[in-house]
């Protein structure tokens, strides 16, 4: 996060997201699907996890049949 800072004039120190905006339209249920598994494997492709849902804050947990830690809408 340092060395993505310093590469950037707009920050002072350290930079957390990307500075790119680049949306994607979610125009039907299988990209929306697409997108979600995703974002649920982002953990596991970096290493953190072995599961999806063993990630704490992860929304995987809720689209298994369990219960995540935060309160989400599946409908």
């Amino acid at each position: 996060m340092e060395r993505a800072g310093q590469k950037n004039s707009n920050v002072k120190h350290r930079q957390f997201w990307q500075q790119h905006n680049q949306p994607i339209e979610l125009w039907s249920a299988a990209v929306i699907d697409q997108k979600i598994d995703y974002i649920h494997k982002n953990p596991v492709e970096a290493g953190f996890v072995a599961e999806a849902h063993h990630w704490k804050y992860s929304s995987a947990k809720d689209y298994s049949g369990g219960k995540g830690v935060l309160e989400i809408n599946t409908a």
